[in-house]
C-alpha cells in the first residue's frame, strides 16, 4: 500500500459513505445550531460526539429536517425542508447536511411560515396520522401555499386512506 491509498493520506472515511441510504447530519449547540429530525423512520443512527450525529434513511422515506441558527441578537436562520430519501443513482436535490440529497417535497424558510409547517405536522399527529405516510403532493402543496401567504388545505383521513389504496394499486 503506497502512502497515497492509506486512510490517512485520504482523509478521514465518512460514516456510511458507500451505502444506498441518505445521511443527515445533526448538530445541537444550545441557543446557537439545532438542527433536527421532526418526523421520520430512521434506518441507522450514529453519535459522532456530544453535539453531533447522524441519521440515516432508506431509499423512499419521507422525513422532516428542521435547521435553526442563532447569535447574540437572535435567530437569524430557520427553516424545515420535508424531503423523500433517494435511492444510489437517482436525481436529487441538495440540501446542507443531507448527503447525498434527496427530492424536496417541501421547502419552508423564516419561522412563521416553519412553525405553520411544525402545527400542521401535529395536527396529522392528532389525527391518527404517520406524517411519513402523508401523499407528497400534499407537501408540496403546503409549502407552496404558505410560500405565497396562504392557508393550506387540511389533509383529511379520507384523503390520506385514497393515497394509501392507490400505492397498493399503482406500483
Amino acid at each position: 500500500m503506497t502512502s497515497a491509498t492509506t486512510p490517512r493520506a485520504r482523509g478521514p472515511a465518512l460514516p456510511f459513505a458507500h451505502d444506498a441510504l441518505t445521511h443527515v447530519e445533526l448538530t445541537h449547540i444550545e441557543k446557537r445550531v439545532e438542527n433536527w429530525i421532526r418526523f421520520g423512520h430512521e434506518a441507522q443512527e450514529q453519535i459522532l460526539d456530544r453535539r453531533r450525529r447522524i441519521f440515516c434513511f432508506r431509499p423512499g422515506s419521507v422525513f422532516a429536517f428542521v435547521r435553526w441558527v442563532a447569535n447574540d441578537f437572535g435567530t437569524i436562520a430557520s427553516r424545515i425542508d420535508i424531503l423523500r430519501a433517494v435511492a444510489p443513482g437517482d436525481a436529487c436535490q441538495t440540501v446542507p447536511f443531507v448527503r447525498p440529497g434527496g427530492e424536496i417535497l417541501l421547502r419552508v424558510a423564516g419561522w412563521p411560515k416553519v412553525e405553520q409547517v411544525l402545527r400542521h405536522i401535529d395536527a396529522l399527529e392528532e389525527a391518527g396520522i404517520d406524517a411519513c405516510t402523508v401523499a407528497p403532493d400534499h407537501w408540496r402543496h403546503v409549502g407552496n401555499r404558505l410560500n405565497a401567504g396562504d392557508r393550506p388545505r387540511t389533509y383529511t383521513m379520507a384523503r390520506h386512506r385514497a393515497w394509501l389504496r392507490r400505492q397498493e394499486i399503482v406500483p
